[in-house]
């Protein structure tokens, strides 16, 4: 896609994204994407058939960012230079803060999991569920392959561990929403990959 092209597609994206979590998903319509945009129907649709697929391509993406930062090829090549524990320890930290910094960084996804959205329907709830599953697979798949290295416990279990990363996270955006706080504060972000690679590192 040429990169105006990309820029349109992003825009209509923040767009209705915003839309959504002010005014709820059931009352924001592409008609409105457009006036605030000061664009056609048509331009919107060459990109998106519906205001669901607006919202699907904000899940798909994040899990796309996930995916590229625990690609199973990264880990293999970077492993293949033979970093010291102290190396690959830092590899390990930048990958986890990555992904966490990428959770927090959208709040409509944090929204959409707890239900928060008005006007969320089944067939959007199915498609929240296979995000987090799907995430959740790439976490763990990437945990159980690192343990195998030795670089994490041997005993850890690799699903209770993605689901408190997971889980941490959605909270932390929550409560600090509620306190007025940025979830995305160097410290705070430091601080979930810290604690989370403490009760796992063998470092």
């Amino acid at each position: 896609m040429p990169a105006k092209g990309q820029r349109r597609k992003q825009q209509i994206i923040e767009t209705a994204k915003e839309m959504f979590m002010t005014q709820g998903f059931q009352s924001s319509h592409i008609g409105q994407v457009c006036d605030q945009l000061n664009i056609a129907r048509g331009t919107v649709y060459q990109y998106f058939g519906n205001k669901r697929e607006i919202l699907y391509a904000i899940l798909d993406d994040v899990q796309e960012q996930i995916g590229d930062i625990f690609d199973a090829d990264d880990l293999s090549e970077y492993m293949k230079t033979n970093p010291n524990k102290e190396a690959a320890a830092q590899f390990l930290s930048e990958r986890l803060t990555k992904c966490i910094r990428t959770l927090i960084s959208e709040p409509i996804v944090i929204k959409l999991i707890f239900k928060e959205i008005s006007g969320i329907d089944d067939e959007v709830v199915v498609k929240v569920q296979k995000f987090v599953d799907g995430i959740s697979k790439t976490i763990q798949k990437d945990l159980e392959e690192v343990k195998t290295r030795g670089h994490y416990r041997k005993n850890i279990n690799a699903d209770v561990v993605t689901k408190v990363i997971i889980g941490g996270v959605l909270f932390l955006v929550h409560e600090c929403e509620r306190q007025k706080k940025d979830p995305l504060a160097k410290e705070t972000v430091a601080a979930i990959t810290e604690t989370i690679l403490s009760g796992i590192s063998t470092n």
